[in-house]
């Protein structure tokens, strides 16, 4: 046996990204008892404007999180999570999320195969449609935090 995992890990970089000021990115073990720890983590730092999750349980736990913390989504922060799960709509605020394609996915794959057991080479490049973005509430504009310079 090894020593216990921490749920979650906090790793900050310097890198810019879209007009971000630094990424955070939290790393570790994404089971959905340990989705609202991570979430804790994230909500504890302030400049974090928007987070995009693995999947949508880890996406509630940071809506949760964020809550609690008294942080407002999307008004202080904007969440997205991935996989689009039943649950995802319903949820105050409403998740936006990425939803994939399986049938799109699936598709690609057994073409690939066909094609390798007949000695043709597979299709290059993503199949395509594989991913959608679904908008709900939980994201919004970016909050100004530099009132000498707001937004037009």
């Amino acid at each position: 046996m090894g020593r216990p995992r921490p749920a979650a890990r906090l790793a900050r970089g310097p890198r810019r990204h879209r007009g971000s000021r630094a990424a955070a990115a939290v790393t570790g073990r994404l089971e959905p008892g340990r989705r609202y720890a991570a979430g804790r983590q994230l909500a504890r730092l302030a400049d974090v404007t928007a987070v995009f999750v693995a999947n949508d349980d880890m996406a509630i736990g940071a809506l949760h999180a964020f809550a609690d913390a008294g942080r407002t989504v999307p008004g202080d922060v904007s969440v997205v999570g991935y996989d689009d799960i039943p649950a995802a709509a319903p949820l105050f605020p409403p998740l936006t999320t990425v939803r994939q394609n399986l049938t799109a996915l699936a598709d690609r794959a057994v073409d690939t195969l066909i094609a390798l057991i007949e000695g043709r080479p597979a299709a290059a490049g993503p199949a395509g449609r594989a991913v959608e973005l679904t908008v709900r509430a939980s994201t919004g504009p970016a909050p100004d935090r530099d009132p000498a310079h707001p937004r037009p």
